[in-house]
């Protein structure tokens, strides 16, 4: 009788007692933990707005977020800048932003090295462009081709945001190692040199976010 009444309670086996208020200790954790908000997180949609699945498109499609790359911790005061934009966008994500910046980065580079007028205009401002434009223009008319290989990004990492009214800004710093060379008609070196050279680059990338158009476009570029 005594075995029986430690394997029993009121009718029940203990050890089904036991075990269902294991499961009720971690569904209550599971909620404490899951419950709260941390990092980037958008806030709550407005009722009918679906759930979007995907950060910003800077080349038409989300990139995964390259792994090493830092985001500024939410609590600080770049997080904060951020945040504004987070907070008015519910479409950007930093770490996917990153990501994607630094896929354009590699469009870019390479794009107006090729001179490849259709791949960079999606991804410039306008009065960007037409810098860019001329320069290739120039470069043809001179008949001098422009080689460059991005052989590492060494850093991409967010240095500064903005918001003003609808426009966000982000600024993102890439140190990476390059080979840029001019050659003239005969492929003899006019600028440059084969040598792997390290290129520290501050890039603003800005998108109205009243716009339906989600790309985020190259607006500055100096060396940093």
């Amino acid at each position: 009788m005594q075995s029986n009444a430690l394997q029993s309670l009121g009718g029940f086996p203990i050890a089904i007692v036991l075990f269902a208020g294991v499961a009720l200790f971690l569904v209550l954790r599971l909620r404490s933990v899951l419950g709260k908000r941390v990092g980037f997180e958008r806030p709550p949609l407005p009722h009918g707005v679906p759930e979007l699945t995907q950060g910003p498109t800077i080349e038409g499609a989300a990139t995964p977020l390259i792994n090493g790359r830092p985001v500024p911790d939410p609590t600080s005061p770049l997080g904060a800048k951020l945040m504004q934009i987070v907070n008015r966008d519910p479409h950007f994500d930093p770490p996917q932003f990153l990501a994607q910046a630094e896929s354009a980065f590699r469009i870019i580079v390479t794009g107006f090295a090729a001179g490849n007028r259709a791949a960079l205009k999606p991804l410039l401002a306008a009065h960007v462009f037409q810098t860019f434009e001329g320069a290739i223009t120039a470069r043809e008319a001179a008949n001098e081709h422009h080689r460059t290989e991005i052989k590492a990004i060494l850093t991409a990492a967010i240095e500064d945001a903005q918001l003003l009214d609808n426009l966000g800004a982000v600024i993102v710093r890439f140190v990476s190692d390059q080979v840029n060379l001019t050659l003239d008609a005969s492929g003899a070196p006019v600028q440059g040199t084969e040598a792997v050279t390290e290129i520290n680059d501050l890039w603003t990338f800005e998108r109205d976010l009243k716009s339906p158009d989600l790309t985020w476009r190259l607006a500055a570029a100096r060396m940093g």
